[in-house]
């Protein structure tokens, strides 16, 4: 019986040892700071077939609100978007996640993308704002 009570104990603190070492998750992504560069790449917007549905966020997607999809940074998040072909910019807020796009960087709403002038895919600067 003893043994056993020795063993829990020791599989306990192991287990503790691990936990307090490995880093969780919102230390494991980089936190970006107002003013600061998040990404440049590929942007491309969705909206048609997605218009009046939940976003990941919970919210109803709305075509001709300011938001956009990214894969991580945090709900609620506002993003200066460049358009670096026309030098126009946008302010969105991330209520979604994507693109699934392969090669995009952040998918608009249709408004937010036809503000900067992108028709189909364009190349962004984001910074967070």
């Amino acid at each position: 019986m003893k043994q056993r009570q020795i063993t829990l104990a020791l599989a306990s603190l192991f287990i503790a040892t691990i936990a307090a070492s490995s880093p969780s998750s919102a230390e494991a992504q980089p936190k970006s700071k107002a003013g600061a560069h998040v990404q440049s790449g590929k942007a491309s917007w969705y909206g048609p077939g997605f218009h009046g549905k939940r976003t990941a966020s919970g919210e109803r997607f709305n075509t001709n609100d300011m938001t956009a999809a990214h894969r991580t940074l945090p709900f609620g998040t506002r993003v200066r978007v460049v358009n670096k072909n026309t030098g126009r910019s946008v302010v969105v807020r991330i209520n979604d996640r994507g693109p699934y796009a392969h090669g995009r960087v952040i998918d608009l709403s249709r408004a937010s993308a036809q503000a900067i002038g992108i028709l189909g895919v364009g190349t962004v600067e984001m910074v967070q704002i």
